[in-house]
């Protein structure tokens, strides 16, 4: 691509570089220009104007959008996403459900690398979306780009995003007891976080803050997901709720992630079906390191001890202040 001044002689069939105000109205920039165009050009008093030329082997910013995000998203029904049509050089990528982003990191960062006019940004891998979130945006910095780029770059990217939707429908939530403590707030924390998915809490139950009471609530659940709240901190692997999980004939995959809050988070599975230990910060509505593990979790994704080893990076978020043992004491 040809950009820069032209005398407004040959001005005629470039793409206007920058708006330009008339008497009545105004040249938009990317405007081809036309013969009446370069005439108002001209009765302003203008002699040149900066415009920019496509050359052989170059692609409109549109054409080239449109292929980089269809590559991105081959089957859009399947992936759970919708390509917008593309303007300006930009073409937007919207959630078509609720669910979790899933981004080939790797593949978004070749695509880049290719062209410095060829850019995607995206969401963080994992983040959880409502229909209609904006997951991704494709765009051409310049009017145009080389066709070779352009087909470098779809390489490069092809089928990097995708959304999980939710695979389970309905949940249960038991909390123990200590000293007759609410479990009010803790049901609707987390109620509110699977309506987001669209889960339903279709049970919620107290028992006592031991471990045969629990193994026994444990035992009689029903639901797809089971979550545990526990009324006293679960500080090992070994406490009250992972062995009731145990002796219910579960398993615990891990104890513990680098994220603060969140530290004192488990899963493991009963049967075949997920269970989660939240840490005691998920009364709070705030964000902490169980709904990267839950939203993950509910979306059919799974997530293994490498997976949580991985979320330090990122994983110090805001505090919440009524935290019991806040961080700066």
């Amino acid at each position: 691509m040809k950009f820069g001044p032209v005398p407004l002689s040959g001005a005629e069939g470039a793409m206007l570089a920058h708006s330009i105000a008339l008497p009545k109205g105004r040249l938009r920039k990317g405007k081809l220009l036309s013969r009446d165009d370069v005439a108002a050009l001209r009765s302003l008093g203008l002699s040149e104007v900066i415009v920019a030329r496509l050359e052989p082997g170059d692609l409109p910013e549109d054409e080239a959008a449109a292929r980089i995000a269809a590559a991105l998203v081959p089957d859009p029904e399947a992936a759970g996403l919708k390509l917008g049509e593309a303007s300006t050089g930009r073409v937007n990528l919207h959630a078509a459900a609720p669910g979790v982003l899933e981004v080939d990191a790797a593949r978004i960062n070749a695509l880049n690398a290719i062209h410095p006019m060829i850019t995607v940004a995206t969401l963080p891998e994992w983040q959880r979306v409502a229909p209609r979130t904006m997951a991704a945006t494709v765009k051409i910095i310049s009017y145009a780009v080389p066709q070779d780029a352009v087909e470098a770059a779809c390489e490069a990217g092809r089928d990097a995003l995708r959304l999980h939707l939710p695979v389970v429908s309905d949940a249960a939530l038991i909390q123990t007891v200590v000293d007759q403590r609410s479990v009010e707030k803790g049901e609707k924390a987390l109620r509110t976080r699977l309506a987001r998915l669209g889960v339903a809490l279709a049970d919620s139950r107290a028992c006592g803050h031991e471990i045969k009471a629990l193994t026994a609530a444990l035992r009689t659940v029903r639901a797809e997901v089971i979550f545990i709240l526990t009324g006293s901190a679960t500080s090992d692997s070994h406490d009250i709720a992972p062995e009731a999980v145990r002796q219910a004939g579960g398993e615990v995959t891990h104890f513990g992630m680098p994220v603060d809050p969140g530290n004192l988070l488990f899963y493991g599975t009963l049967g075949t079906r997920p269970v989660i230990g939240l840490p005691g910060c998920a009364r709070s509505p705030a964000l902490n390191g169980a709904d990267w593990v839950m939203e993950r979790i509910l979306c059919g994704v799974d997530v293994s001890p490498a997976d949580i080893a991985a979320m330090g990076v990122g994983g110090l978020l805001m505090e919440i202040p009524t935290r019991p043992s806040p961080r700066d004491g």
